[in-house]
């Protein structure tokens, strides 16, 4: 893996929208509370009733798709590349390359705070791949192995 600075740093909503080209209604990433260059971030996500998605997933029993669960952990991964590896970033966009053993394991609900854990495990001529999960209050609600590069 490419050498980062070991520098622990946290991002405000304002530094994410820097960090990635995504925005609302598709950015999943709220604020990153921590980043450790080159190894892992922990970012949040809100998860709000007013989220367009729940008007149909599900009427009456709403529930964030694991799919966007899933984008949300990407976006947290090219977060932690576009702020690790800079040169290998700039003027380029994220790009998901791949998806491996995801499993989910609970319901995700309005009201919930949804934390995205990746830890970055190799990053090689711009391309990284990482273990990811995302929980509620402590508990996993799915896992995946993420890849993702920056095009």
């Amino acid at each position: 893996m490419s050498e980062a600075s070991p520098e622990t740093i946290s991002l405000s909503a304002d530094a994410v929208l820097k960090a990635i080209p995504h925005r609302p209604p598709f950015l999943f990433v709220d604020s990153v509370p921590e980043l450790e260059k080159g190894k892992r971030i922990r970012a949040i996500r809100d998860i709000r009733a007013t989220d367009d998605y729940f008007a149909g997933h599900f009427p009456g029993e709403p529930v964030m798709p694991g799919v966007l669960q899933i984008e949300a952990l990407a976006q947290a991964l090219c977060i932690l590349i576009a702020e690790s590896f800079p040169e290998a970033s700039a003027g380029k966009r994220p790009a998901f390359a791949g998806i491996e053993d995801v499993r989910f394991r609970k319901a995700v609900r309005p009201g919930d705070v949804l934390e995205l854990n990746v830890e970055l495990t190799q990053f090689r001529r711009g391309f990284a791949t990482a273990n990811a999960y995302a929980s509620v209050g402590g508990e996993k609600v799915a896992e995946a192995v993420l890849k993702a590069t920056m095009v």
